[in-house]
């Protein structure tokens, strides 16, 4: 392979990277789910379950942190009702994920 086309292949592989964890069940539905905007923990759990996603709490909130982690959600703060321990509030930081063919940088917007 050309030296010139290894930059190339580095990024193209990152880009692989992130987007096979982000393409899988749960995370691709919880994506969705928060594209309809802000949304508290419960409600996305409920959502999965009404799509047939059985899981764990614990399951989501390792679901949340991953994604959180590679940049694409993020707390929008919590919500306080009934005086338990507050609920965290999510959104979408990233609606779009790509490469730019000419630097062959990957990008989030």
């Amino acid at each position: 392979m050309p030296k010139w086309m290894m930059g190339e292949m580095r990024n193209l592989r990152a880009l692989m990277m992130l987007l096979k964890p982000l393409l899988a069940e749960p995370r691709r539905s919880i994506i969705k789910i928060l594209s309809e905007g802000v949304k508290g923990t419960n409600e996305i759990y409920q959502a999965l379950q009404e799509r047939g996603l059985n899981m764990p709490r614990s399951t989501l909130y390792y679901h949340l942190s991953a994604l959180e982690d590679a940049g694409i959600i993020e707390m929008a703060g919590y919500r306080e009702e009934g005086g338990g321990a507050p609920e965290k509030l999510w959104k979408l930081k990233v609606r779009k994920i790509g490469i730019d063919l000419v630097t062959g940088e990957v990008f989030k917007e």
